[in-house]
């Protein structure tokens, strides 16, 4: 699994909470090639994390949603990318 994570050292300290989905369009081709590709958003309290699941949730290009809390290490062939859900990142806007 190729792991690609945006945070810096003191936000994987801070920003522990993990919206993660499935990319059904990414999966399979690019980094992914033969496997999937997931995206994740790391916010940095839990209301945040509820507010990035409906967004992430309401995307056609997203299946599978869930949250995850702590270290994060998918398993088998595929690309993980981690951004940062930090304020005015388009899934905290109002």
């Amino acid at each position: 699994m190729i792991m690609q994570d945006d945070r810096t050292p003191e936000q994987k300290q801070t920003h522990r909470y993990l919206v993660i989905g499935t990319d059904k369009f990414l999966s399979g081709w690019g980094r992914a090639t033969g496997g999937v590709s997931y995206a994740a958003w790391a916010c940095e309290t839990h209301s945040d994390s509820e507010t990035v699941y409906r967004w992430v949730k309401s995307r056609a290009d997203m299946r599978r949603v869930r949250t995850n809390y702590g270290d994060y290490r998918p398993r088998g062939v595929g690309h993980c990318h981690i951004y940062v859900a930090k304020p005015g990142h388009p899934a905290l806007r109002g």
